[in-house]
């Protein structure tokens, strides 16, 4: 079996494939900093409680955006599971073709992104916009070109900013308003975080489309931590919050020459 970690600012998203079928799915904080024992016990415990014996663990993958994890990671997985744990990073076989000036600033998460989104929609171009700590949008093309990416900020980010920057702002739970207008302060706070970065996200998608599909039109895929909030809106052609853990267990699949 094999174990898939994505890790982001906020969160850590984990993933136990056996075989194609992903058998199951967890979260933890990332912004807590663990050693790699109490990783080792983490995740133990979390597949024991979900009928997974660690035993069955052959192999893992990481994609991480926090650099100074992924030692202990990587230690945690030598001494627990007795294998050294591939991590998706510059140099790395992808099947991708980065279109930044330096590709080396393209975040793992990203390109697991993007691998995941190909695998899932071959032959479509794609935008891909993964709600987490940050809003962002990846465009790639059906020729596997990553063009390039939009970075904004992540709906609690915005609420966080609020909160911290203005005397008498609350801050509030984040839900999608059953009504764009307000009619109290936390109701209109929760319509701008909410309808703004749909409205925000609408945009960019619009444009960078008339900018680079005009000819074909893309699918749009939604994904990441506060991805269900917008997962009925029907901009969106699917949603998958799993997407960087199949685009992280096909580069482990390409590393091996599969």
């Amino acid at each position: 079996m094999l174990l898939c970690l994505d890790v982001g600012n906020s969160q850590i998203l984990g993933g136990v494939y056996d075989g194609n079928d992903l058998k199951l799915t967890f979260r933890r904080t990332s912004n807590i900093r663990a050693s790699s024992d109490e990783f080792g016990t983490f995740f133990a415990a979390v597949l024991r409680e979900n009928g997974v014996d660690p035993r069955e663990i052959d192999g893992a993958g990481i994609c991480s955006v926090v650099p100074d994890i992924i030692h202990s990671l990587r230690n945690c997985f030598r001494k627990y599971f007795r294998f050294t744990p591939f991590v998706l990073q510059a140099g790395v076989k992808t099947g991708l073709k980065i279109r930044y000036r330096n590709p080396l600033e393209v975040g793992a998460d990203k390109i697991a992104n993007a691998i995941g989104g190909l695998a899932r929609f071959p032959g479509r171009n794609l935008l891909i916009v993964d709600f987490g700590t940050a809003t962002t949008l990846c465009a790639i093309t059906r020729d596997k070109e990553y063009l390039g990416g939009i970075i904004a900020p992540g709906i609690h980010t915005s609420m966080a900013m609020l909160e911290s920057k203005t005397a008498r702002l609350p801050a509030v739970e984040i839900i999608r308003p059953a009504q764009v207008l307000g009619r109290s302060t936390v109701e209109s706070i929760q319509s701008g975080l909410y309808y703004g970065t749909l409205a925000t996200v609408r945009w960019l998608a619009a444009a960078v489309t008339e900018e680079h599909f005009a000819k074909e039109k893309p699918a749009i895929l939604g994904t990441g931590g506060f991805g269900r909030l917008f997962q009925a809106e029907p901009f969106f052609d699917a949603f998958l919050p799993e997407l960087p853990l199949i685009g992280l267990r096909r580069a482990v699949e390409l590393s091996q020459g599969v």
